[in-house]
């Protein structure tokens, strides 16, 4: 290949490169995607998830004072793992009698 052809090969791939965007952006700018049109909004203070017995199992939500925690329970109910942002400790595990058995940090 010569070094004329290589040029010209060079700049058809760039005037191509610049024609396809050019297209593209033509086609596809402008329109919202699916996802993003969707206004579906869920809202609540608590979020549960229960088990087929209808026990909850797990908790997002926001206590009495407004702060917000993860809770994990056991198949009895009892709280087994708690995560808050706000709590001075940031993990807690706890036993089958609601002592805390280990925190971090």
């Amino acid at each position: 290949m010569t070094r004329l052809q290589y040029a010209i090969l060079v700049a058809t791939m760039i005037l191509s490169g610049f024609l396809g965007g050019a297209m593209s952006e033509r086609l596809f700018s402008g329109g919202i995607a699916g996802a993003e049109s969707r206004t579906n909004k869920a809202s609540a203070e608590e979020f549960l998830l229960l088990d087929k017995n209808g026990t909850a199992r797990a908790g997002l939500g926001l206590d009495a004072n407004g702060e917000v925690g993860l809770v994990l329970t056991s198949k009895d109910g009892g709280r087994r793992l708690y995560l808050s942002p706000d709590d001075r400790v940031a993990l807690k595990l706890l036993d089958r009698n609601g002592t805390v058995i280990w925190s971090a940090p």
